[in-house]
């Protein structure tokens, strides 16, 4: 357990983990899965020294609690995360782009 972390917070990571172990995924995905639920749960209550800005203002993983998994839904990236790796690579025009236009400059369409 990460010494920020309260009680609290370790007992949704246990939660957290152990459902990913019952749905069948490897010991490794299930403790990713669940840091990073508790991470930006700690994000999103500012107690955390730096945040991304879609960890800030997406919805919390469990007011998501899967949507952006399913078919009905273009798998992949948000527009704003898309965004962030296309500063992250200086390119030109980012500001302007569509979801389309970024994942095209970024190479994932």
């Amino acid at each position: 357990m990460p010494k920020e972390w309260t009680a609290e917070q370790e007992r949704q990571y246990e939660h957290v983990k152990d459902s990913a172990k019952d749905r069948g995924a490897s010991t490794k995905r299930a403790k990713e899965v669940a840091a990073r639920t508790v991470n930006k749960n700690r994000a999103q209550a500012g107690e955390t020294k730096t945040a991304t800005r879609s960890s800030v203002r997406d919805k919390s993983p469990q007011q998501r609690g899967g949507q952006r998994s399913g078919t009905d839904r273009p798998k992949g990236l948000t527009r704003d995360q898309l965004y962030a790796e296309a500063r992250k690579k200086n390119i030109e025009g980012r500001s302007t782009m569509t979801k389309g236009q970024l994942q095209k400059a970024l190479g994932k369409s």
